[in-house]
């Protein structure tokens, strides 16, 4: 089993990665393999709709996404952390989100996903469903805990305070080991499920329709 794991905070040792590492050590000792991407103070440029990706088969705006793109292909599970900035994600690691998964050429479908917020105080909510929404347009199952994915800390290291939350992390990689391995089985025995021509239909229509 491998497992992706995106750190988006710029804090390489925050409450973020903190929070991550809770969820990785379970991982780690059941003998998954983990690949950990740290957006850090990388700068990352946001989607530029061009199409580039569908011609070339891979995001042609450059830097990691491509690289990580491969890493998601070659992934069971992917584990997203991000601060929360303004009730949302860090910006960086949204640009980087877009991209990723808008060019990953590649069949997602049953890969397993969790997302986790941390946050000073308030936002947690709102950010994990942002995040959340990376998973469920691609038919991927989202990992649930014991309580909503979150973690509380302003200054660095004070989520190690936050019991609960560390806990939490714990129960989603305990979840999340379990699904990976039961899609695993499922797909040996069943293969995936049915797939139809995708229908994509506007909100505008013509006045002449």
């Amino acid at each position: 089993m491998r497992v992706l794991i995106i750190n988006g905070s710029p804090r390489k040792d925050g409450n973020t990665a903190r929070l991550l590492n809770e969820a990785t050590k379970v991982l780690e000792a059941e003998g998954v393999e983990i690949f950990r991407y740290d957006v850090g103070a990388k700068v990352i440029r946001g989607c530029m709709a061009c199409g580039g990706c569908a011609r070339a088969g891979k995001c042609v705006l450059g830097d990691d996404v491509p690289m990580l793109a491969a890493e998601l292909a070659a992934a069971d599970g992917v584990i997203i952390g991000s601060p929360v900035y303004y009730s949302s994600p860090n910006g960086s690691l949204i640009s980087l989100l877009d991209r990723l998964f808008m060019s990953a050429n590649c069949d997602l479908r049953m890969k397993v996903g969790a997302a986790f917020a941390v946050a000073r105080r308030a936002g947690t909510d709102t950010s994990f469903d942002v995040l959340n929404k990376y998973f469920t347009i691609n038919q991927m199952p989202v990992v649930s805990g014991r309580y909503w994915n979150n973690g509380f800390g302003r200054a660095p290291g004070e989520i190690e305070g936050d019991a609960e939350g560390l806990q939490n992390a714990r129960f989603v990689a305990r979840n999340m080991l379990f699904l990976m391995k039961s899609i695993a089985l499922g797909r040996e025995a069943y293969g995936l499920p049915e797939q139809e021509p995708v229908e994509r239909t506007n909100f505008i229509k013509r006045a002449d329709v």
